[in-house]
């Protein structure tokens, strides 16, 4: 297992978000599955799945039915990176679907909550302080959308 390990807390949908999250990471898999024994909460029965360890592009994450009380924020995102304007319409169309909530600057709520960033890679690259003006034009236009548009980015980035 890895060093350090994102950790996502669910009401009860931590089986049914992990499956959505290997539907929409192609190459994602279970690691292991853990079930509440006997004398576990009691407002999730005996056998009821407890944490699901799994990965997806290579990272690893454990999705746990916690129960209410603890919902994700903004304050923690998960970012995907993305190569190509494909990858980015793909990854935010699969996120946002079924009663995700887009958002601005590349950010979005899947329908469990979770926030995401869907980001070209370049981004990174273009915000590294180097060029103020660059790092200017850029964040300008990236508070303009919702869906990042890597050809009106990489505009601004030239200038």
């Amino acid at each position: 297992m890895q060093k350090i390990t994102p950790f996502l807390w669910f009401d009860t949908q931590a089986e049914e978000a992990v499956q959505f999250y290997l539907s929409v990471f192609k190459d994602g898999k279970i690691i292991s599955t853990a079930r509440y024994p006997e004398g576990g909460p009691s407002h999730l029965p005996v056998g009821k799945v407890m944490t699901i360890a799994f990965e997806l592009k290579g990272q690893q994450f454990v999705a746990l039915n916690g129960g209410p009380g603890y919902p994700f924020t903004n304050a923690v995102s998960l970012v995907v990176n993305c190569e190509s304007q494909e990858e980015i319409d793909y990854f935010w169309e699969k996120l946002a679907a079924d009663g995700g909530e887009p958002n601005v600057c590349g950010w979005l709520k899947d329908k469990f909550g979770m926030p995401w960033q869907i980001m070209p890679k370049q981004i990174w690259d273009w915000l590294d302080g180097n060029d103020p003006a660059r790092v200017q034009r850029v964040t300008a236009k990236v508070w303009q959308m919702e869906k990042m548009d890597l050809a009106a980015l990489e505009r601004a980035a030239q200038g």
